[in-house]
């Protein structure tokens, strides 16, 4: 396995705490760097510290990333237990449930937009000062195919990782002409826990989409990750990854 090299590093991984969040986790810190895992489930952050044995080189903040303040006090806590921090990875996010536009819930629909965009506005705010101040970053938000496309059934998290490939060519913009990068990688389906939010029909409409035939795997997710995270990748900025099996078709 290939590793970038992100020694004395520090990340903020969100959601880090399971599925494809724990797999950059976990290459992050075989690549060097010290990590903060930022979850809103606090049982599940422990037990990613106890797989990942990583000692001192890994923390765990319990974080509701949609809420302002939650993300503020979190944001102050890692920059005075690792520094400034040099990897911001926005990876938290919920598909929200399968339904159509007129039967969509509110609630849920607020939800999701909340968790999977909204979250990236208010962590990259957070943190950007002062990745600013060394003139240093690497940001990566982990968008969607169905950004580009639009899932049927599935209108909110389309919209919101819409949002989200949106929001990184506009921060990529702003920053570049600093240190600093701000990508964004489009996977298609990949298999996580998160299928258990999903009705099967609509698990086999995403498969169905996929030229190979196969879902993504996390560890193929992170290790284009890391190599966004790291200081090879200095000329792409506001840029979209696929990681499609074939399915992306710009």
């Amino acid at each position: 396995m290939t590793q970038s090299d992100l020694s004395g590093q520090a990340a903020v991984v969100t959601g880090g705490a399971k599925g494809i969040g724990f797999a950059i986790v976990k290459r992050l810190l075989g690549a060097g760097a010290r990590v903060a895992i930022w979850d809103v489930d606090a049982a599940q952050g422990e037990k990613a510290m106890g797989l990942a044995g990583a000692g001192d080189s890994l923390q765990t903040h319990q974080v509701d990333v949609s809420d302002p303040e939650a993300v503020e006090a979190a944001a102050a806590n890692t920059l005075s237990a690792l520094g400034p921090v040099d990897i911001l990875v926005n990876n938290a996010g919920i598909t929200g449930p399968n339904a159509t536009v007129w039967d969509y819930p509110v609630e849920a629909w607020k939800s999701v937009i909340g968790i999977d965009l909204v979250s990236v506005f208010l962590c990259c705010r957070a943190l950007v000062p002062a990745m600013r101040e060394k003139n240093y970053g690497r940001i990566v938000n982990i968008a969607s195919i169905a950004g580009k496309e639009g899932n049927p059934n599935a209108s909110a998290y389309s919209a919101a990782k819409a949002g989200v490939i949106a929001l990184t060519k506009s921060l990529g913009k702003e920053l570049a002409e600093t240190g600093i990068t701000c990508n964004c990688v489009t996977p298609a389906a990949v298999e996580t826990d998160m299928f258990d939010q999903m009705k099967p029909e609509h698990i086999q409409y995403m498969l169905s989409k996929i030229p190979m035939g196969r879902f993504g795997t996390v560890d193929e997710v992170a290790s284009l990750v890391s190599w966004l995270c790291s200081k090879e990748c200095s000329f792409s900025t506001g840029a979209v990854f696929d990681i499609s099996g074939g399915r992306a078709t710009y």
